[in-house]
């Protein structure tokens, strides 16, 4: 499934009317934006075809007689399997997300995604509103990952730990298949959240932020 299959135009509706109901009770503007990847990850492609390479490598050892005394036949027979061996281990990586991400390793995924968020924060201008109340849901979906960032006005009023049981439930919606819902409940509570916290809205706020889903592929 594509990040494009992921919400119906019903959806990016649903989600557009979300925010603009958590905007309705203080002057935080959300910015949902959604990006297929944060990063290609090429460092696990490469462990993928080491590991390959070595798998090769001892399956064709192990098939040799070792008594045999080697010939060029059999070293040319070990390289060509390594060789192959290494280019399936990197096709697998890009093939099985699920282990592209763990030869990615964590750290690197959350480095990838903190930069993407703060880049998409910058790209849509989410600092650019009268209080510094603009607020980036970001979702990265290859590395299953969602993060909130807060402009100043936000941060000076909720903790950035405050987030963590919102971006959970976001996260745990979007993994049990229910992407649009797990996305508009995570509005709601945010909105809920900043009112709690007292970003209040002013008489004359106005929308400064569109409310329309960013979708990315990269």
């Amino acid at each position: 499934m594509s990040m494009h299959d992921l919400f119906d135009q019903a959806a990016l509706e649903a989600i557009k009317k979300a925010a603009a109901a958590a905007e309705e009770r203080t002057s935080g503007e959300v910015v949902t934006y959604v990006v297929e990847r944060s990063h290609t990850y090429p460092a696990a492609t490469l462990r993928g075809a080491l590991l390959g390479m070595a798998l090769g490598l001892l399956t064709s050892l192990a098939a040799l007689e070792l008594r045999a005394p080697w010939g060029q036949a059999q070293a040319l027979n070990i390289a060509l399997v390594s060789f192959g061996t290494a280019m399936l281990g990197a096709v697998a990586v890009r093939a099985i997300p699920a282990l592209h991400r763990a030869l990615a390793g964590t750290a690197a995924i959350e480095q990838q995604v903190a930069r993407r968020a703060a880049q998409a924060f910058i790209e849509e201008e989410v600092f650019d509103t009268r209080e510094r109340t603009g607020m980036l849901l970001f979702i990265s979906r290859f590395e299953r990952r969602v993060m909130v960032l807060g402009d100043a006005g936000i941060n000076a009023k909720v903790r950035p730990g405050q987030w963590q049981e919102i971006v959970a439930r976001v996260a745990a919606g979007i993994r049990a298949r229910r992407p649009a819902e797990a996305v508009i409940e995570g509005i709601g509570a945010l909105g809920a959240l900043l009112e709690t916290a007292g970003v209040t809205r002013r008489e004359d706020d106005v929308d400064e932020l569109a409310n329309d889903v960013r979708l990315r592929d990269a």
